[in-house]
């Protein structure tokens, strides 16, 4: 991941405000946050966001033991304390108005998993999904032909083999949590 990073996934209640709880809790804090990415899961009920943070300038596990204090959140784990695989995405918009760009842009995505996803006569458009780093060494490669426009989605990560952060069982009519300890206590069944 390139310099020392740490990533935290964290299973939340796919509930509106969630997001602005983690956000202002890691603000108060005074968290500095590289990356954070939310999206759905395969419960409706559940969504999963994924933390990174410079290890130099915070601990993990502090910020873990925070997020476990947060009422919506049902689990968190440090992915990057085990082995794990992750994934940034970009989308570059790279100056292509003659050939020799256009060559160079060629050239250097056939280096990377990369690949060009729209080209016109003036701008091709790069897409690369890979690890942080990869991404940030094709980004410093494209730099001198001309960035005109870039997006990136951030850290996704996920524990290898049968490491799985998973709230199978969470129901929000029937599991209520206790203590913020990412453990649910079942009631009405």
């Amino acid at each position: 991941m390139g310099k020392a990073k740490q990533i935290l996934a964290a299973l939340v209640e796919n509930k509106p405000g969630v997001l602005n709880r983690v956000a202002s809790l890691l603000r108060r804090r005074n968290f500095n946050v590289d990356s954070l990415t939310v999206g759905r899961t395969h419960n409706t009920h559940i969504s999963r966001m994924t933390i990174v943070v410079d290890a130099e300038k915070v601990n993990g596990r502090r910020i873990a033991s925070n997020l476990f204090k947060l009422v919506n959140v049902i689990d968190v784990k440090l992915v990057s304390d085990e082995p794990h695989v992750s994934r940034d995405l970009a989308l570059i918009k790279v100056r292509t108005d003659d050939a020799d760009s256009r060559n160079a842009v060629t050239e250097i995505c056939d280096r990377y998993p990369a690949r060009i996803v729209d080209i016109g006569p003036m701008v091709a458009i790069v897409e690369i999904t890979a690890q942080e780093d990869i991404v940030e060494s094709l980004i410093q490669e494209l730099d001198p032909i001309g960035i005109q426009e870039m997006v990136r989605t951030g850290v996704v990560a996920m524990g290898r083999g049968i490491r799985i952060l998973d709230a199978e069982d969470y129901d929000p009519l029937v599991n209520v949590p206790v203590n913020g300890s990412g453990s649910y206590q079942v009631y009405g069944v």
